[in-house]
């Protein structure tokens, strides 16, 4: 065998790993994929007496992915402040629901593994952070990387990089605006009104809904020809079985610090609800879906 095939079959033993610390940090697995290929490729263009003398092949190996995830993110980052302004006209929105939507149909496994490997309202949350503060995030607090190992792919020094990661943490967990018990009553009506919905459930929607509740939307989350205000247990709870199509892509995340609702087909944030409970049900719930609205929430993973 020659070096090059050898060199091959050594990066192969990695890839996994390097797969998944690439989709930690990008969100996507065609991104993540495309950032496995090119470590790879610096891999092979590499001198083999360079190669020689690294002392830890994965952890060069992750050096390297990590700073194309970084760059990439600070592509996607510069390219978000340039496309998108204040305001998303609706019909964009629409547009961007159908062809996630889409995205998502032809590619179910690909959904499967966004769930299981790292949970949509993770995923949300990550895509608010900073690109180095979701690097440093990332490889310290999810693959136990040191700090002084990570600083020279975020170009900060050791303790420059702590703080990074510091302050994505605080940034993933929130700061809840509850009390823990309240918070707990909260999440468990949450989840079971999202249970309802994904099942389509009108009688176990019926049960967990206020008789008095309240829907309200932006039009751009709604049909055309949709109330952007309904009331009463009965019209929201058959309204909300006929979108149960959304509810696939829906999980649990603290909204501005209470227990609601993020839709994010493949991990990208498409709406947001904020949902109030009252006397165990849900007595009103908006639906956020405006670019404008969206970013001013305060997004976080709900605790265990």
């Amino acid at each position: 065998m020659d070096e090059q095939a050898a060199l091959a079959d050594r990066f192969e033993t990695h890839r996994g790993k390097l797969r998944a610390v690439a989709y930690r940090m990008l969100g996507s697995p065609a991104e993540a994929d495309d950032a496995v290929q090119e470590t790879w490729l610096r891999l092979s263009r590499t001198d083999p007496g360079t190669v020689a003398r690294v002392e830890s092949l994965p952890a060069w190996l992750t050096t390297v992915i990590s700073r194309i995830c970084l760059d990439l993110l600070r592509t996607r980052a510069s390219r978000r402040e340039e496309l998108v302004g204040d305001h998303v006209p609706d019909h964009v929105t629409r547009t961007a629901a159908a062809t996630l939507t889409d995205a998502d149909a032809r590619g179910p496994e690909d959904e499967v593994l966004l769930v299981e490997s790292v949970g949509r309202a993770l995923l949300v949350v990550l895509d608010t952070l900073t690109p180095a503060e979701r690097v440093a995030f990332v490889l310290h607090d999810t693959f136990a990387v040191p700090f002084d190992r990570i600083a020279p792919v975020v170009e900060r020094s050791p303790a420059a990089t702590k703080k990074l990661a510091s302050r994505a943490r605080g940034k993933v967990r929130g700061t809840p605006a509850l009390p823990a018990a309240e918070l707990t009553r909260h999440r468990h009506v949450v989840e079971a009104f999202l249970a309802a919905a994904r099942g389509g459930d009108l009688d176990a929607l019926l049960a967990v809904l206020a008789p008095d509740v309240v829907r309200r939307a932006d039009p751009a989350a709604l049909p055309l020809g949709t109330a952007p205000e309904i009331r009463g247990a009965d019209a929201v709870a058959r309204e909300t079985v006929l979108l149960t199509a959304n509810a696939r892509y829906a999980a649990l995340a603290l909204v501005d610090g209470a227990p609601g609702i993020v839709v994010a087909p493949r991990g990208r944030l498409l709406l947001a609800l904020r949902v109030t409970v009252d006397t165990g049900r849900v007595s009103s719930y908006e639906v956020v879906a405006t670019h404008a609205r969206l970013r001013h929430l305060a997004l976080a993973v709900v605790p265990d």
